[in-house]
C-alpha cells in the first residue's frame, strides 16, 4: 500500500529496497516521524501510534482515517478549479476544520513543485505550483486508507514523548531530519529549525532506553561520523546504503546520498 502524500526524504526508497530489515513480528508500530507514512503504509499493523510535530500532517491524517469521503469529496472540487491562480488563493488559506486541512494539504501535496513540504519563519507553507495539474492518482485507495488508520493512534508531540511510549516488542522506525553536528550537511538551513544537533543526541538517548526496554528499533538517518558516534558501541548494528534524491530544481544536483540505517538487533539481517 503506497502512501497519499509525497513526501522530502520519505522512505518509498527504503521499502522498495530493504524492506527485509523491517521485523513483522511486533506489538505496536511506533513512528514519531511520522511525513507520508510510507513503512506504516507497507507494513500495515494492526496497531500504531503515529506523530510528528506538524499539526497540519497529523489532522491530513486525521481527516483520511475518520471521513475520507469528505475529503474525497473536497478534492474533487480542487480538481476542477484547479489554475495556476487558485492554487496560490489555497495555499494562502487558513483553515481549521480537520476535512478541510486535510484536503487542503494533499491538493498543495499534489500539485505543488515536487511534493516539497517547506514553510517561512511563520510557519506558513510557501512552496510554488508544480507543473502536475492532477489532483487524484490513479493508485488511490482513500478507502483502504481510512479503515488501516481507524486503529492508529495519531498525535501531535515531540519524538521524545512517543519514543517513550515503546514497550517490550514494540516496533520503532524513526526517520528524523538530517542534521548532523556543526551543521555541514546540504539542509542546514532547514534542518536546523527543525531538528537541532541537540534533538538529534535526544534521539539517541530515547531510542537507547527504548531498546533497553525491549523495543525493536529501526532508523535511518545521515551517514555523518558525528552521528554514527552516537550509536556506535552502544549495542546497535549500523548499516550504510544509498538512495537517489530527486527534490531538486537543478538536474545535476539530484545525485546518490549515502544513509546510515540503525538497527536494535542483528536478528532483522
Amino acid at each position: 500500500m503506497k502512501p497519499f502524500l509525497k513526501w522530502p526524504g520519505g522512505k518509498r526508497w527504503f521499502v522498495e529496497k530493504h524492506s527485509t530489515l523491517l521485523p513483522t513480528n511486533f506489538n505496536t508500530y511506533i513512528e514519531p516521524f511520522l511525513g507520508s507514512g510510507s513503512v506504516f503504509f507497507f507494513l500495515q499493523p494492526i496497531r500504531a501510534i503515529l506523530s510528528d510535530v506538524n499539526k497540519d500532517l497529523i489532522d491530513t491524517f486525521k481527516g483520511v482515517k475518520d471521513s475520507y469521503d469528505d475529503v474525497l469529496r473536497k478534492l474533487q472540487h480542487y480538481q476542477t478549479e484547479h489554475s495556476e491562480e487558485f492554487y496560490y488563493n489555497t495555499r494562502a488559506e487558513l483553515l481549521t476544520n480537520t476535512i478541510d486541512v486535510a484536503a487542503r494539504f494533499i491538493y498543495l501535496n499534489r500539485t505543488c513543485f515536487n511534493g516539497i513540504y517547506r514553510v517561512n519563519n511563520n510557519g506558513v507553507f510557501n512552496v510554488p505550483k508544480g507543473t502536475s495539474d492532477s489532483v487524484f492518482r490513479k493508485e488511490d485507495d482513500f478507502k483502504s486508507w481510512s479503515r488501516l488508520l481507524s486503529t492508529a493512534r495519531l498525535e501531535v508531540c515531540d519524538f521524545e514523548i512517543t519514543i517513550d511510549k515503546a514497550m517490550a516488542e514494540d516496533l520503532i522506525f524513526a526517520d528524523p531530519p538530517y542534521t548532523v553536528r556543526h551543521n555541514l550537511n546540504g539542509f542546514r538551513e532547514y534542518n536546523e529549525k527543525l531538528f537541532s544537533w541537540d534533538d538529534q543526541v535526544r534521539l539517541s538517548e530515547a531510542l537507547i532506553r527504548a531498546r533497553d526496554r525491549g523495543a525493536h528499533i529501526v532508523s535511518t538517518n545521515a551517514n555523518h561520523q558525528s552521528v554514527r558516534e552516537l550509536y556506535e558501541n552502544r549495542g546497535f548494528t549500523l548499516l550504510t546504503t544509498s538512495r537517489f534524491s530527486s527534490i531538486s530544481a537543478n538536474p545535476t544536483n539530484r545525485r546518490q546520498f549515502d544513509e546510515l540505517v540503525i538497527l536494535s538487533s542483528e536478528s532483522f539481517l
